[in-house]
């Protein structure tokens, strides 16, 4: 084999090597959430007590899911519902710094034989359950162990040849005199993987096999540090301006310690070979050392830091927030139950939007106010974009592995934001321009009945009884809230009232089909007030008999447990 043909197939065994570690941390983070996602979640809510217990439960948290930047995704998520406040959630995320560089110090131990048996036992448990079980999920964890484990003596195996390698020698021996240049290539690498672990492992890999010197690998532990910091900051460009603080915060934090150390590196990497000569170990040590320096230094800081990024990023206009969504996280679609969540508490959010322009458009009919027309289309936009961003994130959601009843669920919540939508393109379209018509004409509501009540007699016309001419007008001027009233308790339901969305949202699959099933809402009694509307325009006597129906109806549908009576002390009270 000629030289040429060496470096060819030592490239491609590094390559396999690193794209292993790579699959593997991400099998260990995605079983971990799966497996225990909401326990975690649980976790951090509960640490974030005070400073020194969050930054403890960040690292534990970290440790577990082999990942930073999920950890921060989610804490990003938190702060953004205004779950977490972003001094609380910068000190957890402070802890996953060193939950990260703890998990790279574990994994490179000498463990031997432990990747086999994580393998083997991993293996058994992911064959012999069924998909989405938790079982499973642990399973798949500890696949991902073992092959992290695995990947390790696979990238030592690659990299020792090319220490040896003229070439590669002068590449790393040029980078050495370009600290910079050593540092964007370090954070490159960083966000094409995704992973700090990962780049961290193979400086390591790099250090021990006598391709860098002290002085370079200290700078690109730096740089891998620095980029897996950015590597947030990135993915969440498109999200709010508060779910992107605490990204930001520690991205800062980074950047410090970048410009402290790196104009130093020589002469720190010079004491630190002082400490020992094991370059392999030392490598993941000094990865360590910095975050938890930097946990400590920043620690007291929080909240000052907090306060300057607030100030730096501030809130974004009301016009802007609510045309996006502010609970999608895709930081937890490895989750399908949290991402289940996620979507149901943003439809949630767009029911109380279609609730507001149901109540504006009422409000509109009553008076003649065409600015409040105007915001109600901008309303229906802000609809239209919530609408799909759920749609989105729900198809994304769809591509991976779901159980059957994950799966039911996904379709009832795209059923239910599919309907609120159509509800919002109602209220736009037809009431909207239905009330624009009427204030541009001047006309009231129900005002042909008065009309045709007030013209002469005609030969033929039949005579009222005396006195109800009289009786008939209060009836038929109570008729246009009497039709607004039911308009709104049928819309409402579906739309603006929370209780039927809560109960979807609280007890899972299956609860309240009404709403996604427009044949059973279309059975409910206040869903017809046009039948009744239509009595009192035809008949004199419609009126009362149509009042009759419908409290029996309602009495009916009381009795079956389909319809909650409202009441003058209950009416618009959001339970």
């Amino acid at each position: 084999m000629n030289a040429a043909d060496s470096t060819t197939s030592i490239l491609i065994h590094l390559a396999g090597a690193v794209a292993l570690l790579i699959w593997a941390v991400r099998l260990v983070r995605t079983g971990a959430t799966r497996a225990f996602g909401s326990s975690l979640r649980q976790a951090l809510a509960r640490f974030t007590q005070n400073r020194a217990s969050a930054m403890a439960g960040g690292a534990v948290v970290t440790l577990i899911l082999q990942s930073s930047t999920a950890t921060t995704l989610l804490l990003s998520s938190f702060v953004g519902q205004t779950l977490i406040a972003l001094p609380m959630a910068f000190a957890v995320l402070l802890g996953a710094n060193i939950g990260t560089a703890l998990a790279a110090f574990i994994v490179s131990l000498d463990l031997g034989w432990i990747w086999g048996l994580c393998l083997a036992v991993g293996v058994a448990l992911y064959l012999a359950n069924e998909a989405m079980d938790k079982a499973r999920n642990i399973g798949r964890l500890l696949v991902g162990i073992g092959l992290i484990l695995l990947s390790l003596v696979e990238l030592k195996a690659a990299s020792a040849p090319l220490a040896q390698s003229p070439t590669f020698r002068m590449v790393f021996e040029a980078l050495a005199g370009e600290p910079v240049m050593a540092i964007a290539v370090a954070v490159l690498a960083t966000w094409l993987t995704h992973s700090s672990l990962a780049i961290v492992l193979l400086i390591a890999s790099f250090w021990s096999g006598g391709l860098l010197s002290p002085a370079m690998a200290l700078t690109l532990i730096v740089g891998a540090n620095l980029g897996n910091a950015l590597v947030p900051v990135v993915d969440q460009l498109g999200a709010p301006v508060a779910q992107r603080r605490v990204a930001v915060a520690n991205l800062f934090t980074r950047m410090v310690i970048t410009l402290a150390v790196v104009p130093f590196a020589k002469p720190l990497a010079a004491w630190i070979m002082t400490l020992s000569s094991d370059s392999a170990r030392l490598a993941v040590e000094i990865h360590l050392g910095l975050n938890i320096l930097g946990g400590l230094v920043f620690l007291p800081f929080v909240t000052p830091i907090a306060t300057l990024v607030t100030r730096l990023m501030p809130a974004e206009p009301a016009t802007e927030r609510t045309t996006r969504p502010l609970y999608l996280d895709p930081g937890v679609l490895d989750s399908p139950s949290e991402a289940l969540a996620c979507a149901m508490r943003e439809t949630l959010h767009l029911g109380d939007r279609v609730g507001e322009m149901l109540k504006d458009t009422l409000t509109l009919l009553d008076g003649d106010k065409l600015k409040l027309s105007r915001e109600i289309a901008e309303a229906d936009d802000g609809v239209d974009a919530i609408h799909e961003a759920i749609k989105l994130y729900l198809v994304r959601l769809s591509r991976l592995e779901l159980s059957e009843e994950e799966s039911k669920r996904l379709v009832e919540i795209i059923t239910l934001n599919t309907n609120l939508e159509h509800i919002g393109d109602i209220i736009d379209k037809n009431l909207r321009e239905l009330a624009e018509k009427k204030i541009r004409k001047g006309y009231p509501l129900l005002a042909g009945r008065a009309r045709r009540d007030q013209r002469p007699a005609r030969q033929g016309d039949a005579q009222p009884a005396p006195g109800a001419q009289r009786a008939r007008h209060p009836r038929h001027r109570a008729g246009a809230p009497a039709l607004r009233r039911e308009a709104g308790h049928a819309l409402g339901r579906a739309a603006g009232d929370r209780e039927p969305l809560r109960a979807a949202a609280q007890r899972g699959p299956g609860v309240d089909r009404d709403l996604l099933d427009p044949s059973r809402r279309a059975a409910r009694p206040q869903a017809h007030p046009r039948p009744h509307h239509l009595d009192r325009l035809s008949d004199p006597g419609g009126g009362r008999r149509a009042e009759g129906n419908a409290a029996a109806a309602r009495g009916d549908a009381v009795a079956r447990g389909q319809f909650r009576p409202r009441d003058a002390a209950t009416e618009g009270v959001n339970p």
